[in-house]
């Protein structure tokens, strides 16, 4: 029976759509709270939508699809599948794709952006949709029992401070982030980053853990900072970024640091992230605190 597809049913799909992004992306960190937020509240400008992939009426695939809201380049957007490894070949991966990519060109969209595993068969996969494959991400995992996390060194003028101090007004994170992403390695810019649609991304998904997440003040001003969302026992950096201006002064790994031992205090385990591997200084940053690689994907783009 060839697969069919249809829109994303919250009230009944969440459990089952959790758990096969959790088999399909092990190195991905998100609750299954934080995918309901994602779902219900991704930033408007985002025009987000899910399909659901179904064989003889069990789910067994989505796709994640939208516009690429944080760049000022238009007519750019993005469709991430996840098929169940058992299901794959089936024709699941095909019908979702075509649903996420008529969702996109009735958007304007012109380039696709997807991620898919750097295995043979989901290369074949990609080449045979039109996907060029153009970045490398690397997934690292660290064993927080044996990381290597020195009592951070905080010099004079810079004050370490969680994310929930900046609950009045978050702004200053947000600019923060708005000017250490537009040198981020990538196919676009990341250079146009609304408030409200940072709010939804990264402020108030109930997985960002503002105790966790860290920020350095210099002078009054957020200079460095680190995401931190978690899923107990695990820990995901979801973004560690220095202002272009404080650079060098070792700021991003202070931040860091700080909250990886937060988290450890706290009883987690497990820490992922994932930076482009052109990306040499994160790279570098989470090799000197014990993380290895874990798990590698293509960043991989269509002309529609």
């Amino acid at each position: 029976m060839a697969p069919a597809v249809r829109d994303l049913r919250p009230d009944t799909d969440l459990d089952c759509l959790h758990e096969i992004i959790r088999t399909v992306h092990p190195y991905l960190v998100r609750s299954r709270a934080g995918l309901a937020w994602q779902f219900a509240h991704a930033p408007a400008q985002q025009r987000f939508r899910v399909f659901v992939a179904e064989l003889d009426g069990t789910p067994v695939g989505l796709v994640r699809s939208g516009l690429d809201w944080e760049t000022s380049v238009p007519g750019q957007g993005f469709a991430h599948v996840s098929v169940l490894p058992a299901y794959r070949g089936r024709g699941a991966g095909t019908v979702l794709l075509g649903a996420a990519e008529d969702h996109l060109r009735g958007l304007g969209v012109r380039d696709v952006h997807a991620w898919g595993s750097t295995d043979p068969a989901s290369e074949r996969f990609a080449d045979k949709h039109g996907y060029q494959r153009r970045r490398r991400a690397r997934y690292q995992r660290a064993v927080l029992s044996v990381a290597r996390l020195p009592e951070p060194a905080v010099t004079a003028g810079v004050e370490l401070r969680p994310w929930s101090d900046f609950a009045a007004d978050p702004r200053p994170l947000w600019s923060a982030d708005a000017d250490a992403s537009r040198d981020e390695p990538g196919d676009v810019p990341v250079d146009a980053m609304p408030y409200e649609g940072w709010l939804a991304a990264a402020w108030e998904p109930p997985d960002t853990d503002r105790e966790l997440s860290m920020a350095a003040v210099v002078d009054g001003t957020v200079a460095a900072f680190t995401l931190a969302q978690t899923d107990p026992p695990r820990y995901w950096s979801g973004m560690t970024g220095t202002r272009r201006a404080c650079r060098g002064r070792g700021l991003g790994t202070l931040v860091k640091v700080a909250s990886l031992r937060r988290a450890v205090q706290r009883g987690l385990t497990e820490a992922y992230t994932g930076n482009d591997e052109q990306n040499a200084p994160m790279l570098a940053i989470n090799a000197r605190l014990g993380y290895r690689e874990h798990a590698t994907q293509w960043r991989c783009l269509h002309h529609l």
